[in-house]
């Protein structure tokens, strides 16, 4: 890939059309908007496919993706284009480090990766997020209380002992749901800007559950962040192995 890296996904249904015996029975896409407490929505927008390109240099992505467009032509349009960018090392745009509870790449494989001998053996499922920050609002707060709405330490990533039920640990408590590997990444300019949150797990469960409990359905309140961040598109993806697209394309 000259330097890229690419992960492409599918739409779940539209993967098991293609691959029935190669794919997760119970997995389904985004297909509705979860409506939480408050007026809070998280919206649904599915589409056929994903393809993300990553690398060291923006020129390299750049042809690589013209190069795929022209593939594809034909059989597939581009409904929507994001560029993101590392921040700080590993930090998210909140200013706070981001994946703290990620397994190592040791463990990731054994929690983000479909069984040997499993339906979809060697895939993983993909949850995928845009979601906008509201920066004054969040830059507004003391470090004191960003860290309440968190539940971490701003500076190190310690979990608090005292963090309140909303906060965004407790919200998403991977203890609680079940572990998941997360390759988030910051999108936009300094005027429209936010995070794409790109999730990997083996089951879908995990991921479904996490977004009903920000939500606040799942008997608690509202995840505190998202009064800070707002979601504009939901999708789940399955990622199948490489030796699984070398099968359909033969």
């Amino acid at each position: 890939m000259g330097g890229v890296n690419l992960v492409a996904g599918f739409r779940p249904e539209l993967w098991r059309k293609a691959a029935p015996e190669d794919a997760p029975a119970a997995l389904e896409g985004f297909n509705a908007p979860l409506d939480g407490r408050d007026g809070f929505v998280m919206p649904a927008t599915q589409h056929d496919a994903v393809l993300w390109l990553s690398g060291s240099a923006y020129d390299v992505i750049f042809e690589a993706s013209r190069m795929a467009i022209r593939e594809l032509a034909g059989i597939a349009t581009v409904a929507e284009e994001t560029s993101s960018w590392p921040y700080r090392h590993d930090r998210d745009l909140t200013g706070f480090i981001d994946g703290t509870e990620n397994p190592t790449l040791i463990e990731a494989p054994e929690l983000a990766v479909v069984g040997e001998g499993e339906p979809g053996s060697g895939g993983t499922v993909l949850l995928l997020q845009k979601w906008v920050h509201d920066s004054s609002a969040w830059e507004a707060l003391s470090d004191a209380d960003q860290e309440l709405v968190m539940g971490r330490r701003k500076l190190d990533s310690v979990e608090l002992e005292d963090k309140p039920d909303d906060s965004h640990v407790a919200s998403t408590d991977q203890d609680r749901f079940g572990k998941i590997f997360r390759r988030n990444m910051p999108y936009g300019t300094v005027t429209d800007h936010g995070t794409m949150f790109v999730g990997f797990s083996a089951d879908q469960r995990p991921l479904v559950e996490m977004l009903t409990s920000m939500a606040g359905l799942a008997g608690g309140d509202r995840d505190a962040l998202t009064r800070y961040t707002r979601p504009l598109t939901g999708a789940y993806y399955f990622i199948p192995s490489i030796e699984s697209l070398r099968r359909i394309a033969d």
